[in-house]
C-alpha cells in the first residue's frame, strides 16, 4: 500500500511539474493541524516545490 502522498510526488514528476499546489487542513498536531499529513508529507519528500494553499 502507498501513502497518497508518495503518489502525488510520483506524478509530480512523471508529468515534470513545476509546482504542487495543496490544500491546507488537518485535525492533530501542530504541524499537521496548520497543513494536514498528507501535505506535511509532500512538502518534506519533495523535490518539487509546493504551494500550500488555505
Amino acid at each position: 500500500d502507498r501513502h497518497p502522498a508518495e503518489g502525488i510526488i510520483e506524478k509530480a514528476e512523471l508529468e515534470d511539474c513545476d509546482l504542487i499546489v495543496m490544500a491546507s487542513h488537518g485535525r492533530r498536531g501542530v504541524q499537521k493541524m496548520l497543513l494536514g499529513s498528507e501535505t506535511a508529507e509532500v512538502i518534506s519528500f519533495s523535490e518539487k516545490p509546493v504551494l500550500v494553499l488555505r
